[in-house]
């Protein structure tokens, strides 16, 4: 909007006053649908369930009951499936991260010949969408190729391969590489360094501000997984909180369940407000902002 309207009318009383109220306005907007769903799941926890039913618009409870949120904390078990969700996305983390890093160092700084072949097949992965391949990969961890007919369903390494491998935080990471100057590799080439010390050296000192966002994002994508660790594991006592509350809603009253959904749903909000310095900050290093 800078460049469409000049010094000469920004000046302007009227100019002011409208782009003031306008941004105030889009201000307004991104506040309310951000905090919207939150505030809405903290009333919904706190009112009564017939309030609920009856009136379900009401923007405050009339009488606010926070031990519901205690309540569902016992009587639902959130801490039991939070402790298995915490299980499962910190051990897709630490795959995705592993895999993702090295596999973006080999593309984007060691450069093997075949490496374009590799980055295509890469790309092509991400205009498949997730339930194409859903009953090859549950056939693939019912039979594990090359084991002897090993099966991981129903245990975390069913969640945690198959999010091992993930195009879009490869290709990001890759596009932070890409930026680190080639000058240190080849100093580091002439002190001898060889690709496993560059990477540890080098590379991964630079690279918290990504390491950052691909972190929050894989993460936000494990803890809200829904429809393949209700696939993989078929104990009710291993799901996570995200299949467990649909199937908890289907006895329980519903101040109950929407208190389970603002306890599952602090974690990766507290998370996100304790590391956003890193996580802006590469965001801005990857230009996802523009």
């Amino acid at each position: 909007m800078s460049g469409l309207i000049s010094d000469s009318d920004r000046k302007r009383r009227t100019v002011r006053a409208v782009l003031g109220s306008t941004q105030f306005a889009v201000f307004l907007g991104i506040l309310v649908l951000g905090l919207g769903p939150i505030l809405w799941t903290v009333k919904g926890a706190l009112s009564p369930t017939q309030e609920l039913l009856t009136d379900p618009l009401k923007l405050f409870p009339s009488q606010p009951d926070w031990a519901a949120l205690g309540e569902a904390w016992s009587r639902l078990r959130i801490g039991h499936f939070m402790l298995n969700t915490v299980i499962l996305a910190g051990g897709s983390w630490l795959a995705q991260i592993i895999v993702s890093t090295m596999g973006a160092y080999a593309l984007s700084v060691l450069r093997p010949r075949y490496g374009k072949y590799v980055y295509g097949a890469i790309l092509a992965t991400l205009f498949l969408p997730g339930s194409v391949s859903l009953v090859a990969l549950y056939l693939t961890i019912l039979d594990l190729p090359l084991t002897g007919g090993l099966s991981i369903a129903n245990t975390p390494w069913a969640v945690w391969l198959p999010h091992a491998a993930h195009a879009f935080t490869i290709l990001l990471m890759k596009r932070f590489f890409d930026g680190i100057p080639r000058e240190l590799f080849g100093a580091a080439q002439v002190d001898g360094a060889g690709p496993w010390r560059m990477f540890f050296l080098i590379v991964l000192p630079m690279s918290k501000p990504i390491l950052a966002v691909a972190s929050l994002l894989t993460l936000m994508s494990a803890w809200k997984d829904f429809l393949w660790p209700m696939v993989a594991i078929s104990d009710g006592e291993a799901h996570p909180i995200s299949v467990a509350l649909p199937r908890l809603a289907e006895f329980s009253e519903e101040n109950m369940v929407i208190a389970g959904m603002f306890l599952a749903l602090m974690p990766p909000v507290l998370i996100f407000i304790a590391f956003q310095k890193y996580i802006v900050r590469g965001v801005g290093f990857t230009g996802l902002k523009g």
